[in-house]
Parts: structure tokens; C-alpha cells; sequence
């Protein structure tokens, strides 16, 4: 894996103002972002599409960013939080790995990006999902960064998808030239893989 060099500056951010329904938002990189894809076919719209036949009475708000490291995530917290998610899912920590960070920092700034996203709604139901790196930086290092989402998973008491990109990751057919992010078809896979961790948070009305 490689890390990625195109930050974007605008986020693709989804919202459709509606007082019947509630807010699954999605915080992340560029997994979440969609990466080089339109944004209907970035995961989070697929889960919207399921959503909707499923009769669920929720509005999805796409708020990746590619490039996106924990610490810029939890800078970017309090502006997205302008829009109160009932159910939050955090796809963060990738670029960390990816640069080799502070993984000590890495799972501080996860702890205080929950804390924030409870703070502007105690009631919210939060699904924080796990990412591996390849042992570039050795295989000490690699375990540790894995070791981080069930920890703060455990401790904050949230809801845990072990690998986002189960299935998907180091399949060639379903990532983009680069190696590293989903083609349209990954997408699927990911939105399909998500759907069991995401749905007991849910509620049906």
C-alpha cells in the first residue's frame, strides 16, 4: 500500500434536509469519500439506497474527506457536527498508519472525536470501524495500529467492524490502479460487508 497523495479540498458531503428522518453519518477518509468516484457510488449512498427499500427512515450524510488523518478529523469535527447524526460511523486512522504516525496520538484523537460526536448527542449510536497496514513500518508497529480500534472500540463502548475493506483489500479486480482504494464494484462489497455491524444500531419506524 502506498499512501495517498490526493487531498481533496472540498468534501463530498451529502444532506437532504428532512424533519421525518435521521442522520447516519459517516465520518472518514477517502474509503468513505468514494475516491475518484462519482459519490452515488461510494459506499455510504449504496447504504442509503438499501436504506430507503429497507424502509428505514434515514438520510445519510457522506462526510469523508480524502487524505484525512485522525488529527485532521478531530479538527473537522465540531464543523461537521453542525448536522447532529443520530447513528455515527468513524472510518479514520488509515493515514496514520499509511505515515507512519504516533499510533498513542492516533488513538486519542478516535477517543476525542467519539467524545465530541456524544457531546453534541448522548443518545447517538456509533460504529467505529478497524483498519490494517501493511508492515512497512515493521511488524511491531503494524500490530499495534491494529490493536487500536477493538481497544477503543472496548473503551468507549462502541459498536466494531473489525476491517473495513474485508474482502476487498488486496483484490486487484476491486481497487483502483493504485492498489489502495475501491472501484465502484469494492464499493459494493463494502456496503454489503458494513450492513451487519451497521443495522442493530438502526431503528425502524
Amino acid at each position: 500500500m502506498q499512501e495517498e497523495t490526493t487531498t481533496t479540498t472540498e468534501e463530498k458531503v451529502v444532506v437532504e434536509e428532512s424533519a421525518d428522518r435521521e442522520v447516519l453519518l459517516f465520518f472518514g477518509n477517502s474509503i468513505t469519500a468514494g475516491y475518484q468516484l462519482d459519490v452515488e457510488d461510494a459506499f455510504p449512498a449504496l447504504i442509503q439506497d438499501r436504506l430507503d427499500s429497507m424502509g428505514y427512515s434515514y438520510q445519510v450524510v457522506n462526510a469523508g474527506l480524502s487524505g484525512e488523518t485522525t488529527a485532521g478529523g478531530l479538527n473537522r469535527i465540531d464543523w461537521v457536527l453542525q448536522t447532529i447524526p443520530d447513528v455515527f460511523v468513524l472510518e479514520l486512522g488509515a493515514n496514520d498508519g499509511l505515515r507512519g504516525l504516533d499510533l498513542k496520538v492516533t488513538k486519542q484523537n478516535l477517543m476525542a472525536i467519539i467524545d465530541k460526536v456524544r457531546t453534541a448527542n448522548p443518545e447517538v449510536k456509533i460504529l467505529l470501524t478497524g483498519m490494517l497496514v501493511p508492515p512497512n513500518m515493521g511488524e511491531a508497529y503494524a500490530e499495534e495500529f491494529r490493536n487500536i480500534f477493538p481497544a477503543v472500540a472496548e473503551e468507549k463502548n462502541t459498536a466494531l467492524m473489525p476491517f473495513i475493506l474485508k474482502d476487498v483489500a488486496g483484490e486487484p479486480e476491486l481497487n483502483l490502479e493504485d492498489g489502495i482504494h475501491p472501484t465502484e464494484e469494492g464499493h459494493k462489497i463494502l456496503a454489503k460487508n458494513i450492513w451487519p455491524y451497521l443495522k442493530p444500531l438502526l431503528e425502524k419506524k
